[in-house]
């Protein structure tokens, strides 16, 4: 346990960097191989097990692309607005000289080859008046024009999204196989920590809700544990609890304090390997592993626990499911005031963004106060200050990432 110590006795003084400790995560995740074949209305986020490809064309028969009349095109040739030529309306089939109203995506069938849109056409008792030649194929969607029999559609490790499944409805694909949702243990930790009705010196406990409905939102199934108070049996036991999950999470008791056991605990169970992360708000977290399975352990300050949640648990829910994370919406605003941030430290900083007059501005938050959880719920997104630089000046353009907007 001397790494921990050592930790502990210097304040940590040294701390890695976020790239360096996800890296080290990634090394120790494992993809899962489990997966399972659901319903389309089941698959919306679910990650894709195997290719897809089309079973059949879409259309599969030519069809109209809007409404009109289905004609020859050789015998609308040379018709004008002052030299219509005149079809027979035929009810059922165009032929020769004759022509029959389709609506958008009705058939068109030989020996018709293209259809006049209702503006360029006229009906005169049992008779209509084309007042625009038509070319061969215009207005007509070709067999396989959307998607053709056989068509790659996805790729293993693709997310499904709305208009995925929509795409996969057109072409009658009822169940999709994907990879089972990672197994995810939640475990906030703290002696404090209550239910409900707090005595002085104690707090609602809200970062298990936090992490677990996070969780969910990532691709996970969450499992909410009771709070763990802090001691190092009990800790130890929670966590051997859930060592058959793909990977446990824990809030609370991850810095150098004296009741900050978990780190130690882990180090014990399994192997430590990130303690103090340069990052913040956030830098009191430690990753490590006991029996395979990724400990995760969060700070128990709101905002430094959502903070690490973003950047190492929505990671590892991906990676387990062997696919990337998705780039959060985004949008490029212009500061309103100056941040500031250390040098060699990633700092998010909680912003509100506004309608200016030359754009998106961007209003910052709290710069500092990691247990102000409002800060969170009432800003849009945070501006992610690399470690190279020490802030951002008023006027500046800088990036907002609306890190809740993730599916």
């Amino acid at each position: 346990m001397g790494d921990a110590e050592s930790v502990r006795g210097s304040g940590f003084v040294e701390r890695t960097r976020v790239r360096e400790a996800l890296s080290t995560l990634r090394d120790v995740t494992t993809v899962s191989t489990g997966t399972e074949t659901v319903p389309l209305e089941a698959a919306d986020g679910r990650v894709l097990a195997e290719t897809v490809e089309s079973p059949r064309n879409v259309p599969d028969f030519p069809r109209a692309a809007m409404d009109g009349y289905a004609v020859r095109a050789e015998d609308t040739f040379g018709a004008a607005d002052r030299s219509p030529a005149t079809l027979k309306v035929d009810a059922d089939t165009a032929g020769p000289e004759r022509a029959t109203w389709v609506h958008t995506g009705s058939p068109v069938a030989e020996p018709a080859d293209a259809v006049v849109k209702t503006e360029y056409a006229r009906e005169v008792g049992d008779e209509v008046e084309i007042s625009r030649a038509a070319a061969v194929g215009q207005n007509v969607s070709d067999v396989g024009e959307d998607l053709e029999a056989g068509q790659h559609l996805f790729d293993p490790g693709h997310r499904l999204r709305p208009s995925d499944l929509a795409l996969l409805r057109s072409v009658e694909v009822e169940t999709v196989t994907v990879r089972e949702r990672p197994d995810v243990a939640v475990i906030p930790t703290g002696e404090e920590l209550v239910e409900s009705d707090p005595d002085p010196g104690e707090a609602i406990e809200t970062n298990g809700i936090m992490v677990s409905s996070l969780v969910e939102r990532w691709g996970g199934d969450a499992t909410h544990h009771e709070v763990v108070t802090d001691d190092r049996e009990a800790l130890a036991q929670a966590i051997e609890a859930d060592l058959d999950a793909d990977l446990i999470v824990t809030t609370g008791g991850s810095s150098i304090g004296k009741r900050d056991l978990l780190p130690a605990v882990v180090e014990d169970l399994g192997e430590l390997l990130v303690h103090g992360v340069a990052l913040k708000p956030g830098h009191p977290v430690a990753l490590g592993q006991v029996e395979g399975t990724p400990v995760l352990m969060l700070p128990g300050y709101p905002v430094a626990c959502i903070v690490n949640a973003w950047q190492f648990v929505r990671p590892i829910l991906n990676w387990t499911a062997d696919t990337e994370p998705d780039e959060p919406a985004r949008v490029d605003a212009t500061l309103s005031r100056k941040i500031r941030s250390e040098p060699g430290i990633r700092s998010c900083v909680r912003v509100t963004v506004e309608d200016g007059e030359d754009g998106p501005v961007a209003e910052p938050v709290h710069e500092s106060g990691a247990s102000i959880l409002s800060s969170v719920s009432l800003a849009d997104g945070w501006v992610q200050v690399p470690e190279s630089i020490e802030g951002y000046d008023a006027g500046d353009t800088v990036t907002v990432e609306f890190w809740e907007a993730l599916p």
